[in-house]
């Protein structure tokens, strides 16, 4: 079994209170985080910014926090201090 990478927690942890980071394996074995905010609803995952179902298999997850770097930059893309 492989540790997850720092800050990183066990998917099995996630709580279905908030909104959260999680990261998945591809095809080729490459774990990449995913560049919006989900959330757990029962044993799947919604999108938190439109509670539509992501079919994703994720196996870590942390915190998501306002400052995420793809948030940060779809806003100064955007002008918008509020996306």
């Amino acid at each position: 079994m492989h540790s997850p990478p720092a800050g990183w927690l066990s998917v099995s942890t996630a709580p279905s209170d908030g909104d959260l980071e999680v990261c998945a394996l591809d095809y080729n074995g490459i774990v990449h985080a995913l560049v919006f905010p989900c959330r757990k609803d029962g044993a799947q995952w919604v999108d938190a910014s439109n509670r539509t179902h992501v079919n994703i298999e994720p196996t870590y997850w942390r915190e998501w926090t306002e400052s995420h770097p793809v948030l940060s930059i779809a806003r100064a893309r955007s002008g918008r201090p509020d996306i």
